[in-house]
């Protein structure tokens, strides 16, 4: 059994990775102001940036779904991982060696399931590679060589060749130390009648790494005519390999996506290779099955949906590339970016079009592309008669939808112009109000608001102890609320501003249970005043404090929520102070007038009524210097 690991070296990993290098290896992040970055939730379908980044808190939170936490909690839900899987991870990039509680220096046997399968690959694919020097490994070399890829272009993808023997790899990462079930569940070994046998035998091999550059699996390509399996051969689906969650290639253009705003998808490895080498470095491909769901959501994240952005489809022109693109344009609208198609000349790829005229033509394919939904348009105006009316007709009929779907309003009308004059129709108006009407109906088809609103945070369990606060349901439309929440970010965010006062204020002061649940929280975790020096212990004892995942959840979206002002300093934090106090002393005020007014009677006890009235008089005058004198009245 693996031991625990050591607290003093979590906490060293922890501090060693920086939370936004991590991120930023599963999608764009932009600035969010305040030291803060944004991007989209890779965790949950959304059109804008909801997930927040703190670097400085070593914090995430996504406000939509409400996902939170540092960075080994990202990593644990983002890669299926345990948790001293994600430390272990997490260690071998900082370079820190862990120490286990019940035995020494991270022994294999105690590895993760996952890091292992990781570590097989990644010994696999240097072993590959080796192999391509070999004598017998020149057919590979030759395959290479005619589709246009020097050594140096084979080095920079990492291609690799796979020995014809039965277990060269297998005995090979055996004396690595790995077990057979390891080499099984990889799926670089296969069982065979004595024994695991290697699953690639013979063939070129493409490195398939994950969109943070760690090997998952590979693509074979066959060579030898007496190999009887497919064309391509890739690893089947394991633990850290799903065919439709990954890209080829996506570990080398992420960068260049994020930044131009632009994709573009091709069909096969040779043909991400030919575009980078033109300078293409965008170019990605799916390996071995259709671009679907999976991938787009991939895409989102690096493209952030802005306006500008831009999705290209390469395919053949032939019958099948035509079939692909009509295909891609069915999950068009799950793209905010634009998505657009180049057709390759002669039904070449790219890598048969960079062979034959060069890295320019390559470029000039992406720049030369055609909106996606005007292919689609022109295909299916294709199969009408447009000689005669009713063929006419017929092809605005099962057109128009098409153009109507288009987001872009601007676009979208000039398209239903353009449509007409495909068409032939000269009553350019009356093609332009049907697409009109078309996309009217599917907006009201599809805007039936939803119920009532209700506030996420009303329905949890924020009982932070026996004596739970209680007050009204949280509603941010509530000044009070509005107020009681900043002044808990100012808290946790700028300790150092409210202090020491706000360690003075009762949970009682804060009327919304999850606000007052955060404030014992704070409390019990020491006060604000004792975060002077480190900041990101502060909150890890805060959130270590909270008595459960839902407080603990509201811990960190509220660690991670920008302030709603730009210059945050002691007017500011004085000023939400004050706001939360005032309202409090006005509350009881209005208790022991009610109070008062019970014991108004002809039998009020005199000495009651008397300390009644005395605490209603201390009250107001206090509520009255709070008004004049502000902070300094606290």
């Amino acid at each position: 059994m693996a031991g625990r690991i050591n607290d003093d070296d979590v906490k060293a990993v922890r501090d060693a990775v920086p939370i936004d290098a991590v991120v930023s290896e599963y999608l764009q992040l932009r600035s969010a102001g305040g030291g803060n970055l944004k991007g989209l939730c890779p965790f949950h379908d959304e059109k804008s940036p909801s997930f927040q980044v703190s670097p400085s808190k070593g914090l995430f939170h996504c406000f939509g779904c409400q996902e939170g936490g540092d960075t080994i909690a990202f990593v644990m839900k983002i890669d299926h991982l345990s948790f001293s899987e994600t430390v272990e991870r997490l260690a071998a990039l900082a370079g820190i060696t862990l120490r286990y509680e019940e035995g020494g220096y991270n022994p294999t046997h105690q590895r993760g399931e996952r890091v292992r399968l990781v570590e097989a690959h990644k010994a696999a694919a240097q072993f590959y590679v080796e192999q391509l020097d070999s004598a017998e490994a020149e057919i590979g070399r030759k395959f290479l060589a005619e589709r246009g890829f020097e050594q140096s272009a084979a080095q920079h993808f990492g291609v690799g060749y796979s020995p014809a023997g039965w277990d060269h790899l297998t005995r090979y990462l055996r004396g690595k130390g790995f077990s057979d079930k390891e080499l099984t569940l990889s799926g670089l070994s296969q069982e065979g009648r004595r024994g695991p046998i290697d699953r690639f035998r013979g063939r070129l091999m493409w490195p398939i790494r994950d969109i943070t550059g760690e090997v998952v699996g590979f693509g074979a390509r066959k060579l030898r005519d007496d190999d009887n399996g497919p064309k391509y051969l890739n690893t089947p689906e394991t633990a850290i390999y799903k065919k439709s969650q990954v890209l080829y290639g996506i570990d080398l253009a992420k960068k260049e996506i994020a930044k131009t705003s632009r994709a573009v998808v091709v069909e096969g490895y040779t043909d991400v290779m030919a575009c980078h080498l033109a300078g293409v470095t965008t170019a990605i491909a799916t390996c071995g099955t259709s671009f679907g769901g999976d991938h787009i959501k991939i895409l989102r994240r690096l493209l952030m949906d802005n306006a500008s952005a831009e999705v290209v489809f390469t395919f053949d022109g032939d019958a099948a590339g035509q079939k692909a693109a009509l295909r891609a344009f069915e999950d068009d609208q799950k793209f905010a970016a634009e998505t657009s198609i180049a057709i390759t000349p002669g039904g070449m790829d790219p890598c048969d079009l960079r062979l034959a005229k060069g890295d320019a033509a390559v470029a000039s394919l992406v720049e030369t592309r055609t909106p996606l939904f005007e292919f689609a348009i022109r295909h299916v105006v294709s199969r009408h008669n447009l000689e005669t009316p009713a063929g006419r007709a017929a092809a605005l009929d099962e057109a128009a939808p098409i153009v109507a779907n288009i987001k872009n309003i601007a676009i979208q009308h000039e398209s239903a112009v353009q449509l007409a004059g495909i068409l032939g129709i000269l009553d350019t108006q009356f093609v332009v109000k049907r697409v009109a009407q078309l996309a009217r109906w599917a907006r009201d088809r599809g805007g039936r608001g939803p119920a009532a609103p209700q506030d996420r945070r009303a329905t949890p369990s924020y009982d932070a102890g026996p004596a739970a606060p209680s007050g009204p349901a949280l509603n941010l439309r509530s000044p009070a609320h509005r107020t009681e929440r900043e002044l808990l970010k100012l808290a946790l965010q700028r300790p150092e501003l409210v202090s020491p006062a706000f360690d003075a204020y009762g949970a009682d002061e804060f009327t919304a249970p999850p606000y007052a649940a955060v404030r014992q929280v704070i409390e019990e975790a020491g006060g604000a005043e004792q975060s002077a020096g480190n900041a990101s212990d502060y909150l890890a004892q805060v959130r270590e404090a909270a008595p459960n995942d839902t407080v603990r959840a509201l811990v960190t979206e509220l660690a991670v929520e920008p302030i709603m002002r730009k210059t945050v300093d002691e007017i500011y934090a004085g000023e939400q102070l004050i706001r939360v106090r005032l309202r409090a002393v006005d509350r009881r005020i209005l208790d022991v007038q009610g109070t008062l007014a019970r014991l108004g009677g002809p039998h009020a006890d005199p000495e009651q009524l008397a300390a009644v009235q005395n605490e209603l008089w201390v009250l107001q005058q206090y509520s009255q210097s709070l008004r004049n004198h502000g902070a300094a009245a606290l």
